[in-house]
Formats: structure tokens, C-alpha cells, sequence
């Protein structure tokens, strides 16, 4: 799985994505974890789920919107940045996957 963490100016989303892609080797999966700007995951190819900050939760419907299906698509709770092992991150990103895709489905 590849993972997109996305924040206003891509530095603490760097931080969300090395622990969380600490947590996942720890688990034993393999995902590939990277850290961006909402214009990087608008222009990303290949990513599987984008984190949003929570700083930047309004835009989160905005890249749902312009990513039109292709990730899904989370906002990050509030005390994410403070996450120091992303064993809660992994927590939140194994229920995203679990549960029913909120993506719109054409008729």
C-alpha cells in the first residue's frame, strides 16, 4: 500500500509518515509511506490513501473531490503530530481500510 501524509507545507507531514512507516515494518507490512503537500497529492500517481493534517481538515472533501476516486482519502485526528511510535496511526489507517469506502459510486 502506498501512503500519502499531506500537511500545508510538507514538513510535519514528514514526521506522520516515518513513524507510521516505522509502525508498519514493526507490523510487518510493507508500505511505502511519503510525505507532501495538498498539491502533491492532487498530482500524485499511484497512491492508495492520502492522510490529511489536521490543520488543513477543511480541504480534505476538496481532495476527495480532485482525486475523483483514485485514493481514498483521511483526516488525521488532532493529536496525530504527537504520535511518537504511529502505533495510533496505524490503528487509524488499518480501520480506514477496513471499513466501507466512502467513495461516490456512479449509477
Amino acid at each position: 500500500m502506498r501512503i500519502l501524509v499531506v500537511c500545508g507545507a510538507g514538513a510535519s507531514s514528514t514526521f506522520v509518515a516515518q513513524r507510521l512507516a516505522k509502525a508498519a515494518m514493526s507490523a510487518g507490512l510493507a508500505w511505502s509511506t511519503e510525505s507532501g503537500t495538498e498539491h502533491t497529492a492532487l498530482a500524485a500517481a499511484g497512491i492508495d490513501l492520502v492522510l490529511v493534517g489536521p490543520h488543513i481538515a477543511d480541504r480534505a472533501d476538496a481532495i476527495r473531490t480532485a482525486l475523483d476516486g483514485r485514493a481514498d482519502v483521511v483526516t488525521l485526528p488532532g493529536d496525530a503530530f504527537t504520535d511518537f511510535d504511529g502505533s495510533r496511526t496505524l490503528r487509524l489507517v488499518r480501520d480506514a481500510m477496513a471499513a466501507p469506502h466512502d467513495r461516490k459510486e456512479t449509477p
